[in-house]
């Protein structure tokens, strides 16, 4: 937003200066204005002792199509609030910048009544209002662009295509609260409205507001440009104000949306007033200064217009606030702040975007020109003629000001005072018309052209305005970029440093910002370190933004950037502390080249080859009473028994499966059954002999001779029924074990019905209970 520069002065009647002078000292003390306005408001009792002149009578010309215009003369409304009558707004305070715009566009159209090439032969006329910065004030004038042509009534009628309203466009206003007023009339008549301020991201809605343009970025473009340059310091812990209306309600919003996207935290945010001259607001605006060193931010972002800005700065500077860093926008930037406000390098360092505008080549020399001809009487009385040939309905431009300011009183406003949007404005307004028309170099047809007609080519065509080519995007405005500036002082003196500018990028020369703090330095304001990778953010305190950096344990993940948890890997992964990402598992069970597999083979083929050795021993000898009395071929049977026993260890050597797990125990079981088979004929036969000699006739002959393979086939038979039920009822299956090892699965076996494996097992074990008992109580008689 182009900043507001308010200078007081009062409706004054021609009286002597001193008593002016006198009068204004006391005006000035009540109302504790800066000196430099002191300044100003004398030379303008100098002014208004001499004759008026006739400026205020150059802001309305006759010409074959009219261009409204809305433009803030004034601003400060006398008893707004107690008004009872809907009478006419007068306005109390003189702004020179709405002057100096209002000159911009009677420059602009002045320029295309004499080009040979745009409008050739058709002569713009305009009728301009004050604004007040109000929007009852802009209504008024409003409602006057919408009457019909030549008359002071509205018609009121089914169709508005063919109704030919006062003006074919409006320039203006300025300030977007106005324009969403404004913008709602003219966008029902479909009136082209283009304004040279408005920046709110409202007005961006083509459905509410058509026929609105505006020749300055939106709000959004602003706020993002902010929230770069925080990015690209790093500065994640910052404090937020913005003034109390549409502009800073509206930049805020759009601020605080965005900043979440860059993890930016947002210690503090808050409105401050803009009615300076209500009691709370002084309160008020020393509430937000406690608050703000509270959260010992370093990095203040204020959207304001000058007024507000002024008086937080000012209470800063009272209030001995550390030194921040300000980042600030045109609507406060480019006033005179810096010049007209004490100890003001003690707020730290201001930086800010402004809008890239091009100066406009004539301008100044064509005010100087106006204001030294509003003096001549001749050109007064012509303008009065000219200014009077239009009806306003009784009524008038109310700047009556106007005629009491000179040259040199508006000289510093002028030569820093941006053009180049109401310039634009006025020439985009012009070249839709020149094609709505079917202009040529030759001139231009004489036609009738409704508003509505002009809407097509201002939203499809490229302009250019002294060698600058402009468009309106998609959403009406132009994005002419941004210049990031710095206040710098050099040796005393103040100057607007360009340090970086902004459109589709930024970019900032980081070697020309020097930063007004102890240590000349650049500040840092974080709430946060930037977390390492596999890092997540533990909030701390109160502020949801603010936060430590935890390491992601092991087996979980940091998946995204904006991720606060760690992600759990799924069952078949894992992660070492501190990953981002996952990895499948490596499956894990007894490899045939492993050590532990090597150890154990060694072991088994030694016991395969004494077993094996011991077979052919005892076959060789199978007759001998020796052999014969310890079993004879049954021993046979138990050392093939015992040799497949060890060669099943070879079933749980390599990648298991379901069938693998359900062979392993089948065949332990059933071999260890064949060995204590044969045991347990052998044992019962001793026990017969030397326990139980009378029994031992009767029950002998069943466990010796060839009766004695009747016991081992009987107890291989209730082996096999056992190795049945067990896979009837639930063998051994594979699963996977993920919690044994920490990067890999574990296949093992997994029993999964015990009652099967117990019956199968159990049996072997009664077996070997029974082979033992004996064997005890043969050795206990002895």
């Amino acid at each position: 937003m182009i900043s507001q520069d308010l200078l007081r002065l009062d409706p004054l009647p021609l009286f002597p200066l001193p008593h002016f002078i006198t009068s204004m000292k006391h005006f000035l003390q009540n109302r504790q204005i800066m000196v430099p306005y002191l300044l100003l408001g004398l030379s303008f009792g100098y002014a208004v002792a001499l004759k008026p002149t006739c400026l205020s009578s150059q802001f309305r010309r006759p010409g074959d199509y009219i261009i409204g215009g809305l433009f803030p003369f004034g601003m400060d409304t006398i008893n707004l609030t107690a008004r009872s009558e809907p009478t006419l707004v007068v306005c109390e305070r003189l702004f020179v910048d709405g002057l100096i715009w209002a000159l911009g566009m009677k420059f602009a159209i002045d320029q295309i009544n004499n080009s040979t090439s745009l409008l050739p032969g058709v002569k713009l006329g305009y009728d301009i209002y004050d604004t007040c910065f109000e929007p009852l004030a802009a209504l008024q004038p409003s409602l006057l662009f919408l009457t019909r042509n030549g008359t002071t009534g509205i018609g009121v009628v089914c169709n508005y295509t063919n109704y030919q309203p006062r003006v074919t466009a409006v320039i203006g206003p300025h300030k977007s609260d106005l324009c969403l007023v404004t913008a709602k009339l003219f966008s029902f008549f479909l009136i082209p409205q283009v304004s040279y301020g408005a920046s709110s991201e409202k007005l961006s809605n083509k459905e509410l507001y058509p026929s609105f343009y505006r020749t300055v970025p939106s709000d959004k473009k602003l706020v993002e440009a902010v929230v770069l340059l925080l990015n690209k310091f790093g500065w994640n812990w910052i404090a937020t104000i913005g003034s109390d209306d549409e502009y800073g309600r509206g930049a805020q919003e759009l601020f605080l949306r965005n900043v979440g996207n860059y993890s930016i935290c947002v210690a503090y945010e808050g409105l401050i007033p803009t009615d300076l001259t209500d009691p709370k607001a002084k309160i008020q605006l020393k509430e937000t200064i406690e608050l703000i060193n509270k959260t010992k931010v370093n990095i203040i972002v204020l959207f304001a217009f000058t007024q507000p800005a002024r008086a937080l700065l000012e209470q800063s500077i009272s209030m001995g606030l550390s030194k921040k860093v300000w980042i600030g926008t045109e609507a406060w930037l480019l006033s005179d702040i810096a010049s007209s406000t004490s100890n003001i390098q003690s707020i730290g360092t201001v930086l800010g975007f402004i809008m890239k505008a091009s100066p406009v080549p004539g301008f100044q020399e064509y005010v100087a020109d106006l204001f030294t001809s509003v003096q001549q009487d001749e050109f007064c009385q012509d303008s009065r003629v000219e200014y009077n040939r239009m009806a306003s309905g009784g009524l008038g431009t109310a700047c009556n000001q106007c005629n009491h300011i000179s040259l040199h009183d508006i000289s510093p406003i002028l030569s820093r005072s941006q053009i180049q949007p109401v310039h634009v404005a006025v020439h985009s307004v012009a070249h839709a018309l020149h094609r709505a028309l079917g202009c040529t170099h030759q001139g231009c047809p004489k036609a009738t052209i409704r508003s509505w007609q002009l809407l097509h080519f201002m939203n499809t065509f490229t302009f250019t305005v002294n060698g600058q080519s402009f468009r309106f995007d998609e959403s009406h405005g132009t994005n002419t970029g941004y210049k990031l500036i710095l206040w710098d002082w050099k040796n005393g003196t103040f100057t607007y440093l360009p340090v970086g500018d902004y459109e589709e990028s930024l970019y900032i020369n980081k070697s020309q910002i020097h930063f007004h703090t102890a240590d000349k330095k650049e500040p840092t304001s974080e709430c946060f370190r930037e977390c390492k990778p596999g890092q997540i953010r533990q909030i701390k305190g109160f502020h949801l933004c603010c936060y430590d950096c935890r390491d992601c344990p092991e087996n979980t993940f940091y998946s995204s950037k904006d991720s606060s948890t760690c992600t759990p890997c799924l069952e078949h992964q894992w992660s070492p502390v501190r990953s981002t990402r996952c990895y499948d598992r490596s499956e894990r069970y007894l490899f045939w080249n492993e050590p532990l597999t090597v150890a154990l083979l060694t072991l088994t083929s030694i016991t395969l080859c004494l077993t094996c050795l011991t077979a052919v021993l005892f076959f060789k000898n199978l007759k001998t009473p020796v052999v014969q009395a310890s079993g004879g071929d049954r021993n046979l049977l138990a050392l093939s028994a015992l040799a497949l026993l060890c060669l099943s260890s070879c079933l749980y050597i390599g990648k298991p499966s379901d069938r693998l797990c359900t062979t392993q125990q089948v065949v332990y079981a059933l071999c260890l059954n064949a060995c204590f088979s044969t045991f347990l004929a052998k044992s019962l036969e001793i026990t017969l002999l030397t326990e139980f000699p009378r029994w031992a006739p009767t029950f002998l002959p069943w466990v010796t001779q060839r009766r004695a393979w009747l016991v081992v086939a009987l107890c291989l038979l209730t082996g096999c029924l056992h190795c049945f039920s067990y896979l009837h009822l639930g063998p051994d299956g594979l699963r996977s074990d993920y919690k044994s090892l920490r990067s890999e699965v574990l296949l093992v076996c997994d029993t999964r019905s015990w009652l099967a494996f117990a019956l199968m097992h159990g049996y072997n074990s009664c077996l070997a209970i029974v082979c033992f008992l004996c064997t005890f109580m043969v050795g206990c008689s002895w």
